[in-house]
């Protein structure tokens, strides 16, 4: 870690989960790539594999946007870094949808996705409030 990345962060609740849909996320991704990855009968591919890549990317930022959130000592720059939280986990939940949608059986993993993000969320908002 930094060396200037407070003590508590991994104590943080907010934080563990954050980590824990990193690795759903990349978990679920490569599941669903398997079955993504193979090109159509008209020898186009297949649309939702950027969705796959798209949940990894988002979940690997929720750690470190956390972070940037301990790390402000100006309530406007948190509050930047605390929308820019809610806008990825938003955007995951939103692309959870859009891979259910995928010729896939990895898409039943999905819904176990979202019920994390709630989760998230509510430890996000009570997170927000001892700030």
């Amino acid at each position: 870690m930094l060396h200037n990345t407070p003590s508590n962060l991994s104590e943080l609740p907010v934080y563990q989960k954050a980590l824990e849909i990193f690795a759903l996320s990349q978990n679920i991704s490569t599941y669903l790539n398997h079955d993504l990855s193979s090109l159509q009968p008209d020898g186009s591919e297949d649309n939702n594999i950027y969705f796959s890549g798209d949940i990894v990317q988002q979940s690997v930022s929720l750690a470190p946007e956390i972070l940037n959130v301990e790390l402000q000592r100006h309530s406007d720059k948190k509050h930047k870094h605390l929308a820019s939280l809610r806008r990825l986990t938003n955007k995951l939940y939103k692309n959870s949808y859009r891979l259910e949608r995928s010729n896939s059986n990895g898409k039943d993993f999905l819904p176990i996705l979202r019920s994390e993000l709630k989760k998230f969320k509510k430890l996000q908002r009570s997170w927000m409030l001892s700030l």
